[in-house]
């Protein structure tokens, strides 16, 4: 298939202090057939990133606000772009020739398609996710006016939105700042009356290194039971809690988990929007598939 270039998807990107990568990454976006415009937030790097994205890629639109958000510094972008769609790459992913000009003829063919989660590919040799399989087999079904399997999650990095969909939505809460912070954006989009399904035609490609960043489960484990709080029933919010309590015990990770949960959750509290019942209703079903499992 040619792919020509394509004005319907900005990609959006979030970077903190690593330059190389990054600049890796927008040489692969800067070679893709679509051509799409690409924002980077900079997470107040302090390696010279923005000077050397100003420099080396002119054409890419850089936003620095000064601080770190963590993943709401992906709204940022997605307020600053003028497409109908918005793609997202982190600094060590991009996007298989052809997949966003794939995702835009979805997204236009689908009124209703708020987020697709796209086919990861991880590594030099390109090696499946294991997260492809849980999409593809998500119990939520087809809907007959969407491309794909429905789905309540999906890699940040893998995800091509509507842009008007992802701004009703709210996008990402600061409250989550940054790990695991995908599953409470596709409740939200799902509460909205927004589809959210996977497509695997439509690939990105991750290149992570230097493995797993220190304290980052413990990141993902706060912010499983602080989605809980926010959205899901009060008994579903204290069972985290009590797993998490008890894990704390003798788990120095959940302990820090623990701890950043009760620090952050008063203010959780202030945010708490319960799901409407049938989003409620997918969320337990996937509930009971993942305890199967």
């Amino acid at each position: 298939m040619t792919v020509t270039p394509d004005p319907r998807t900005t990609v959006v990107v979030i970077t903190r202090n690593r330059r190389d990568q990054l600049l890796h990454t927008l040489d692969r976006l800067a070679a893709l057939p679509e051509r799409p415009p690409v924002i980077v937030v900079d997470n107040a790097s302090t390696d010279g990133t923005p000077e050397a994205v100003a420099r080396l890629r002119p054409e890419v639109t850089l936003l620095a606000p000064g601080r770190n958000l963590g993943a709401p510094g992906r709204n940022i972008g997605v307020r600053h772009a003028r497409t109908p769609y918005v793609a997202f790459s982190d600094d060590d992913s991009w996007w298989e020739a052809g997949s966003l000009a794939r995702a835009a003829d979805l997204l236009d063919r689908h009124a209703r398609l708020g987020l697709l989660a796209a086919c990861v590919r991880v590594g030099p040799d390109a090696e499946a996710d294991p997260l492809n399989g849980m999409l593809a087999d998500s119990p939520l079904g087809n809907a007959a006016d969407l491309p794909g399997p429905q789905v309540l999650g999906f890699l940040a990095c893998a995800a091509v939105a509507r842009r008007e969909a992802y701004l009703q939505a709210g996008g990402y809460d600061p409250i989550l700042f940054l790990g695991g912070e995908e599953t409470l954006l596709a409740y939200d989009l799902t509460a909205h009356g927004w589809g959210v399904c996977h497509v695997p035609d439509v690939v990105a490609l991750h290149r992570p290194t230097g493995g797993v960043r220190p304290g980052r489960p413990a990141v993902q484990r706060r912010n499983a039971a602080l989605t809980a709080w926010l959205r899901r029933p009060l008994g579903v919010a204290a069972h985290h809690t009590r797993r998490l309590a008890a894990d704390a015990t003798h788990d120095p990770e959940a302990r820090q988990a623990l701890l950043g949960l009760l620090e952050r959750l008063p203010r959780a509290l202030r945010s708490r929007h319960p799901l409407p019942p049938p989003v409620e209703a997918a969320a337990r079903l996937l509930d009971t598939a993942e305890a199967r499992t």
